[in-house]
């Protein structure tokens, strides 16, 4: 199918956890549209995941971090270890990182580390840090990023985008049940959420499927997506337990599969 100039594309990059699986990378979302490559969060294996995915680290517009737990930033530091390599493919596009209050300090602790490597152009690179207290945006030509606080730890945040195409997009990062991501999905056209454990395993700070099901539902969305799915999914039927709150058009995230909006 021809693709639209206007069209978002979506693309699992990582739809497991901080558990090793041959199967799911670590938690990212890759979000094209026009000239901006969005990636949401960037676990371990992400890389990897956006080379098999047409994306490469230089081609990349804007990362946002949902949180700092090493499941979501542990490819951050390869990223830009591969971006200061002195190889002749350098960025030419400047790099816009988004992410809750204290990642700027997390940041500085990875130069403290591993030094130069960590650092980029700063006419290239931009660290902006987004309230932790309550709703904040950012705007950005093709699209409006909205955040929001969630329930995990003291750091997170949800992301809506809202796109010049009429669409929009929100992924939840990791949460418990919370009223403000509810109120950050109000009818978005696609929400990826986190649904962690089955129902009847509930992990804390995390959802099972009938909870982000439940979630959809009050938002008003127009399809579900779930992942960060553990090893203790295997087994059991999601789809089933999420059709208990939810009946909208519903899919299980994969790594590498792909949605238009």
């Amino acid at each position: 199918m021809d693709a639209d100039a206007r069209d978002i594309l979506v693309t699992v990059l990582g739809s497991g956890t901080c558990v090793p699986s041959l199967a799911r990378s670590s938690a990212s979302l890759l979000v094209r549209h026009g000239e901006a490559e969005l990636v949401f969060d960037m676990g371990a294996g992400t890389l990897r995941r956006m080379l098999e995915a047409g994306a490469t680290h230089h081609s990349v517009t804007h990362i946002l971090f949902t949180h700092q737990h090493t499941d979501h930033t542990g490819g951050f530091p390869a990223f830009l270890f591969a971006c200061a390599a002195p190889t002749f493919h350098i960025r030419l596009k400047p790099l816009h990182v988004l992410a809750g209050r204290g990642f700027a300090e997390f940041h500085a602790r990875l130069k403290d580390v591993w030094g130069k490597w960590m650092e980029m152009d700063p006419a290239l690179f931009t660290l902006t840090e987004l309230s932790t207290d309550g709703p904040d945006e950012a705007a950005f030509p093709g699209f409006r990023l909205i955040s929001m606080p969630v329930a995990h730890c003291p750091e997170s945040i949800a992301f809506r985008v809202d796109f010049d195409n009429g669409k929009s997009l929100v992924y939840s990062g990791d949460t418990d049940v919370c009223d403000g991501l509810v109120e950050l999905a109000r009818g978005a056209d696609l929400f990826v959420c986190e649904s962690a454990t089955p129902d009847g395993h509930k992990a804390p700070a995390h959802l099972t499927p009938s909870l982000a099901g439940e979630a959809a539902s009050r938002a008003g969305v127009k399809k579900l997506m779930l992942t960060h799915f553990y090893p203790e999914c295997e087994g059991h039927d999601l789809a089933g337990q999420c059709r208990k709150t939810w009946q909208g058009p519903l899919v299980l995230a994969e790594d590498l599969m792909e949605a238009r909006l």
